[in-house]
This record gives structure tokens, sequence and C-alpha cells, in this order.
């Protein structure tokens, strides 16, 4: 019988180290992302999750190893070139233009790749930003914010999603709401890693989690062996 070979992933990280300065942040990331999936990066503050992310869109500030998309290497490509090929980072900080209504922060990044979501659809997924549309970014609030900076790498046609901390500091209903966001966006065909402190979050919306540690992946656990591995998962995290 021939062995049946498992797909690509659609994102595959091998020892990626990554520095600020002379500071040495990563060190042999490791880890897959399949077509679809929603995939969570796990750990205590400061164990290189964000910066993970940063280097997989280039934006540390020195980085080494191999990042493939789609079998493509972009270890070496430039910001610009890796959003092109539909990678889209959703940032801790949100980045939202105080000036700017919703409706001009929204429209204000180009459309990379066919795909992207029309208004029309983002305002189903939040109906919030369809009543503030008009508001300022200074007059929303902290969730609406949030929304609004997802909503805007939506419309780019970005396929892979990197989203930094989408609910911290963020009320339980809000909290709930970006969930079936990304319930959402996964049936939509979109792919996601998510950093995520919370959780209990996590584990509402994630089909794996990768545990980060001291600048490494140190175990992957399956969102279907979570309660078998809870004892350790309290162990790595420190709660």
């Amino acid at each position: 019988m021939s062995e049946q070979r498992s797909p690509k992933p659609l994102l595959s990280v091998r020892n990626l180290n990554g520095w600020y300065g002379e500071s040495h942040v990563l060190h042999g990331v490791d880890f897959d992302v399949n077509e679809g999936e929603v995939v969570t990066l796990l750990g205590r503050n400061g164990a290189g999750k964000t910066s993970t992310l940063l280097a997989i869109m280039g934006i540390l500030g020195k980085r080494s190893g191999t990042v493939t998309y789609r079998g493509t290497e972009i270890i070496n490509m430039q910001p610009r070139q890796i959003a092109r090929l539909g990678i889209a980072i959703c940032p801790e900080e949100r980045g939202i233009f105080a000036s700017l209504n919703v409706d001009e922060n929204l429209m204000l990044p180009p459309r990379i790749a066919d795909g992207g979501l029309s208004l029309e659809r983002i305002f189903d997924l939040f109906p919030n930003l369809k009543e503030r549309r008009r508001s300022q970014g200074t007059k929303l609030s902290g969730g609406e914010q949030q929304m609004l900076a997802i909503a805007r790498i939506l419309r780019t046609g970005a396929h892979l999603l990197l989203l930094d901390e989408p609910t911290e500091g963020l009320a339980p209903v809000i909290v709930q709401q970006i969930g079936r966001t990304i319930a959402a966006l996964k049936k939509e065909g979109f792919t996601i890693v998510l950093v995520e402190q919370n959780f209990r979050f996590a584990a509402s919306v994630a089909d794996r989690h990768y545990v980060v540690d001291q600048g490494k992946v140190v175990d992957m656990i399956p969102n279907s062996d979570l309660d078998a591995n809870i004892d350790k998962l309290h162990a790595y995290l420190g709660v």
C-alpha cells in the first residue's frame, strides 16, 4: 500500500531566531500551520509569542532561520513583500488612526489580493462599526478599536491572519463577539495564528496550541487533548 501524504502546511517555521538589537529573543522556533486552521501561541509574558509574529512579518530587528508560506521562503523578504503574498498582522497596539473615522480607517490599507471581505460583510461581522462608521478613532471604545483593527486587514485579501492579543483588556461581551468572528472567519477559509493570554478564550476558538517558553516552542497540544494536559499547561503558563 502506498503511504498517504499529508498536505504541506500553509505556513512552516523552522529554527526561527530573532533579535532586538543585541538582545537574542527567539531561539529556534519551530511550528506549522495548516490551511484553514486556528492555531494559538500560548506562554507567559516575555516568552517570545509577539516576537514570533513580528519575525514572520519581517518587522523584527534581525532574524534567521526558515519561514515558508505556500512553499515560498520569506525569511529575507521585506514586510511589504510578505504582506503582498497574503499575510496580515493585527498588532496588540491596534494602530488606529485617531484623526480618521471608521470608514477612512477601513479603506486605508490597499487590497493585495482578491477575496477580501466587502464592507457589507465586515459590518455583518462587526455591527458596532456600522453604527460608528462616521466616528473618529479617538471616539471609539477599546473594543470598537479592536474590531476595527481586525476588520481593516479583512478588506485586504490577506489569507493568513496574525492576531496579537485581540482580547486584551476587553469586556467579556466583546471577547465573545471576537470569538464568534474568528469562528466565522475560519468557516470562510481564513487561516489564523493567534497570540493570546486568555486561555479560556484560546480554548474556545483554536484547533491546536503551541506553547512558547524562553523563545522557543516547547510543546504542542491539540485542542481535543486539553483536558488530559491541563495540569501540564498550567505549569507552563504559571496559572
